[in-house]
């Protein structure tokens, strides 16, 4: 070897040990400040430099940094950015110990007590929970139930395909049968239980983090929490100064801007967050554009130490055109939009114009003042008094001749005196024309089917440490008004209609557009409850025990049935209760186990007690019982996590009320049993990639035939009858379902994502009080298993001194065919059914620029 070449090889190795001896492994664990658990994938750069890592499933990091001073600076989302700085010189390695991370909203645990949100390894029930990050990445265009569609036992459809038309079943429980809160508040309709998203389509703006608990879950409150609590928790005080802004386009014209300013805390302790989005375009189905709004706003003070005020006020106005039914399997493959088929909309006055149950507006504003009282360093009472006063509907058509513009929706076709224009459209031209030539009025009308309701309430809870016991009790008080009718909006080229069923006006009175016609009722629904829990946090063991009571009351107000004096029904009363208990034991760091049981009595519903919408009471209404267990497993290695549970859930005496020939039974005795397998594994190997997997399998069925008697008004017995469905499987909701996730950092600040979803053993919805043929005790139809594939990406980049992000996401890559959601039809098979299909690919881009 030349001297030359010695000499080069010698200062090769001199260099390189060197830069080997300058590096030093800096590590750590990061977590929340206010409640210790793990940051998952919180980013730690090198300033100045693109270097960096994240965390991992524990939290912990490891970094390679050069020998001197060096900056750290760490990120994540939700949180306030945390600068560290180290001197390297002469160390090998740097352990920085714990290292904790304050959100960037004031008070949040606070907030956390006040929502009953569940803690990994400490609570013990089946949850999961979808962190700011996957919001942010994934659901670009999607409504927001979809964002849980990767979560176990979830099934989340766009149901009929109009904006915020959006369904979501949980252990094969509808959303009558799962708690919904925002921010602690209980949001489910107060006479049926139902949650409507279209009134919520604007929330995953605003959201901060969500939370599903399946089963019986950890809130306090008595909620019909049957299949689970979907706990979301909207944005609040801003720490800091700063803001948003975000434009966006999609498929089928969607638009979207938004934006997003706050003041952070000031010196005076004030703070105000505001943030606003307007999204609108012409919807995949035909026939369905729609505009939408959201607007938030949060104004905070802290007054000192111990107390904290926040009003916060949302709500998202929209109306949409919708597809009214669904059609036969044959009838999209015979028309040129396929699957977008809809023929329930015609042109009026150049718009499209939705017909019956074809379109919808609803504005549902929720305004809650907030007090948070720090009474001492073990106790905290956090009292929030709210309101919601709502307004909307949807468009019915009504008249003589209601089915010149109405579809059949028992078979999704026109009726033979349809009028439909060439194109196969409702031709409300030529109704309009037929009205003005009649001598009697409008023989068919566009009228508004009107819910709208005032909702009052206040929820205070009360949370002492007694050192490894922690205490919370607290009052539930709602006061409900659902105010009931329909409205004529357009009289279709007539000069008036007549409508008779409002004894309190001559049956020839003309009605003019604004008018109410065919009904006009109250619901009024009082609600007042205590409830209490004991909870016990060790270092291996945790459990709890809760209960509540509650007094619901019910009265019915009939304008038009009834002559002032005797319009109002007297108050039905119902005093439902719950218990819930669980434990959770930590085996070791790595294994811990969990159980949990609860039995709860649940009123019958509003429909329950008033018999054929008078102010007729059932006395035969019962109250529905649920009992049900949980058992799981957890696993949990630094770069590892695993987690699987079972459920048994008894569902007794649901609540039915039938109406046959004209008269009406109450249906007692029908049990539906919900069992299953539910789990999921965590898997970051390297700092740049992180794998998610979900498996869920169910058996979901209704349990016994059962016997009726069928009574007239006077209680006269007209005859025995029977629903033959023991052993019949439960429709409207997939029993197995199964996604794979994978995400992955291309290059610094560059990410990429992959998301399978498969969905299997669904059958089509029924009504399980139809099924009174012996003989007919079968399976409804069983829809074909089908697979989605999803992908996503982020850029985050810097202009100037601005931060930004490229947001690019498209859904049902491969344009996958399949059914969604299907009714099942009388000979049980695909030929029968009535169907949706599933949207084929649409996608969403977008910027957000950070200010």
């Amino acid at each position: 070897m030349g001297k030359l070449s010695f000499f080069l090889l010698m200062s090769f190795l001199f260099l390189f040990t060197a830069g080997i001896k300058s590096q030093v492994s800096v590590t750590g664990k990061v977590v929340d400040q206010e409640t210790q658990d793990p940051l998952v994938g919180a980013a730690i750069v090198i300033e100045g430099t693109s270097q960096g890592t994240v965390t991992s499933l524990d939290g912990t990091f490891e970094l390679e940094v050069k020998e001197g001073p060096n900056n750290l600076i760490f990120k994540y989302l939700g949180y306030k950015d945390l600068r560290k700085t180290i001197n390297a010189e002469g160390e090998s390695a740097i352990d920085l110990g714990v290292l904790e991370m304050a959100s960037n909203v004031v008070g949040l645990n606070e907030v956390l007590i006040l929502t009953s949100f569940a803690r990994d390894k400490q609570t013990p029930v089946a949850l999961s929970t979808i962190q700011p990050t996957t919001i942010d990445e994934k659901l670009g265009s999607l409504e927001f139930p979809q964002i849980l569609k990767s979560t176990p036992s979830v099934y989340a459809t766009r149901g009929s395909g109009g904006f915020g038309d959006s369904r979501i079943y949980l252990r094969g429980f509808d959303t009558n049968n799962i708690g919904v809160l925002i921010n602690g508040v209980p949001v489910n309709d107060m006479e049926n239980g139902k949650v409507y998203w279209s009134n919520w389509a604007g929330l995953s703006d605003v959201t901060q983090t969500m939370q599903v608990q399946r089963g019986l879950g950890a809130s306090k409150l008595a909620l019909s929490s049957v299949g689970g609590t979907i706990n979301i928790l909207t944005n609040s005080t801003e720490v800091e100064k700063g803001g948003t802004f975000y434009s966006g386009v999609g498929n089928d014209g969607y638009r979207k801007q938004s934006f997003a300013v706050s003041t952070g805390l000031m010196e005076n302790n004030w703070a105000v967050s505001l943030s606003g989005t307007h999204t609108y375009g012409d919807g995949y189905v035909k026939g369905t554009d729609f505009d939408a709004w959201t607007y938030f706003l949060n104004i905070s003070k802290i007054i000192n130490d111990r107390h904290r005020i926040s009003l916060t006020a949302f709500g998202a106005p929209q109306w949409h055109n919708q597809r009214s039914t669904a059609y036969k399997i044959e009838d999209y493959r015979n028309d040129p939009d396929g699957a977008r088929r809809n023929i329930s909309y015609g042109i009026r006055d150049g718009k499209i114009y939705g017909g019956g149950y074809a379109y919808n507006e609803y504005h549902k504003p929720q305004i809650s003042l907030n007090h948070f009282w720090n009474i001492n360093s073990s106790t905290i009472l956090s009292t929030a008094v709210y309101a919601s006063i709502s307004q909307g509907g949807g468009r019915r058509v009504d008249g003589e001749n209601s089915q010149w513009l109405n579809i059949n929706y028992d078979t999704g076709e026109p009726y033979a005196n349809t009028l439909l224009t060439p194109d196969g459209l409702l031709d409300f031209d030529e109704a309009a024309a037929r009205n003005a030539e009649s001598l009697t009025g409008s023989q068919a009308i566009v009228g508004m089917s009107v819910n709208q309701h005032q909702w009052y309430g206040i929820l205070s809870t009360l949370n002492k440490e007694f050192g490894n016991i922690n205490f919370t009790g607290g009052f539930d008080g709602r006061y409900y008004i659902g105010e009931h009718y329909k409205e004529i909006v357009d009289l279709l080229g007539g000069e008036y209609y007549l409508d008779s069923y409002n004894i309190n006006r001559p049956a020839s009175t003309p009605l003019k557009e604004g008018d109410k016609y065919s009904y006009h009722n109250d619901g009024v629904v009082g609600w007042a409850g205590l409830f209490a829990q004991a909870e016990y946090v060790g270092d291996n063991y945790s459990a709890f025990l809760t209960s509540s009571v509650s007094r619901k009351s019910y009265r019915r107000i009939d304008y038009f049935q009834y002559e002032p004096g005797n319009q109002k029904s007297d108050w039905v009363n119902f005093t439902p209760w719950s218990v819930k208990v669980g434990a959770n034991y930590n085996l070791t760091e790595q294994h811990n186990f969990f159980v949990n049981g609860g039995y709860f009595t649940r009123a019958p519903y509003f429909s329950s007690i008033f018999l054929n919408y008078t102010n007729e009471i059932n006395d035969g209404a019962k109250y529905e019982k649920v009992l049900s267990f949980d058992l799981g497993y957890g696993f949990s290695l630094p770069n590892l996590e695993a987690r699987i549970n079972g459920y048994w859930t008894n569902w007794k005496d649901k609540g039915l009320v039938r109406s046959f020939s004209g008269e009406t039974a109450n249906i007692p005795g029908i049990n539906a049993l919900h069992t299953g397998i539910e789990s999921e594994i965590f898997w970051k190997p390297t700092p740049e990639l992180f794998v998610k997997g979900m498996f869920s399998w169910g058996d979901w069925i209704w349990q016994d035939d059962v016997n009726f008697s069928l009574f007239d008004d006077d209680n006269n017995l007209i005859g025995e009858y029977s629903a033959y469905i023991g052993d019949v499987h439960v429709g409207n909701s997939a029993q197995i379902t199964s996604s794979l996730r994978v995400d992955y950092e291309l290059v610094p600040g560059l990410k990429v994502g992959a998301d399978f979803n498969y969905y299997g053993k669904n059958f089509a919805e029924f009504d399980p009080t139809n099924r009174t043929i012996e003989g007919e005790k079968v399976d409804s139809w069983q829809l074909p298993d089908y697979t989605t594939f999803d992908m996503n990406l982020k850029y985050d980049f810097n202009i100037g001194s601005l931060r930004a992000s490229i947001y690019g996401n498209v859904y049902n890559l491969f344009n996958t065919e399949y059914i969604a959601d299907a009714t099942d039809g009388d000979n049980h098979d695909a030929e029968s059914a009535l169907v949706y299909y599933g949207f084929g690919t649409t996608w969403s881009t977008g910027i957000k620029i950070k200010f």
